[in-house]
Order: structure tokens, then C-alpha cells, then sequence
């Protein structure tokens, strides 16, 4: 059997990268929810747009889901994603 050249990085996760990955996101309902999640977001993935986000009120409205693809780079983009997220104040859940 060859053994392949992997990076470290590679080794880490099943993704190849790049790659589009969906978030979906979370949060109360708020009117600057999508605005204020996307601006987390670009930080760490700047050409991510409002035209990636699919949104989704809960049945009473008191929630809205948010699904935002990017194209990722790498494990350590998705994680400073995932980190910038979480501590969220609008943000309720990342998955």
C-alpha cells in the first residue's frame, strides 16, 4: 500500500478543501439577526454575501434559522467561524 501525503490538516477532518459549507444558525428574532451573523461571519470569510443566507421563521415566530453557506478554506476557518458564533449574543444555536 502507498501512503498518501496528507497534511496534518487533512488528517483532522473528512472535508476537502475548499468546500461549501452550510451553518445554520439560530437565534430570537431580532430585525438585525441576519445582519449581525453575517458580519461575524465575513470576518473569517470575507466574500460570504446576504445572497448565501436562506432564513426561516419559527412556527411563532419567536425564532428565526438561518442557513448561510460558505465556501470554506479550511478547518481552522470553520472553527473561528464556529467560535465567533457561539459567543453570538443573538445566537442561540450554531449546527
Amino acid at each position: 500500500m502507498s501512503e498518501q501525503n496528507n497534511t496534518p490538516e487533512q488528517t483532522e477532518t473528512l472535508l476537502e478543501f475548499p468546500c461549501i459549507f452550510p451553518l445554520k444558525v439560530m437565534g430570537l428574532t431580532h430585525p438585525e439577526f441576519v445582519v449581525s451573523i453575517l458580519t461575524a461571519i465575513q470576518e473569517h470569510a470575507p466574500n460570504t454575501t446576504e445572497a448565501h443566507i436562506t432564513t426561516r421563521a419559527s412556527s411563532k415566530g419567536n425564532y428565526t434559522g438561518a442557513t448561510i453557506r460558505i465556501e470554506a478554506t479550511s478547518k481552522e476557518q470553520l472553527d473561528n467561524i464556529y467560535l465567533a458564533l457561539t459567543s453570538h449574543e443573538m445566537v442561540k444555536v450554531v449546527y
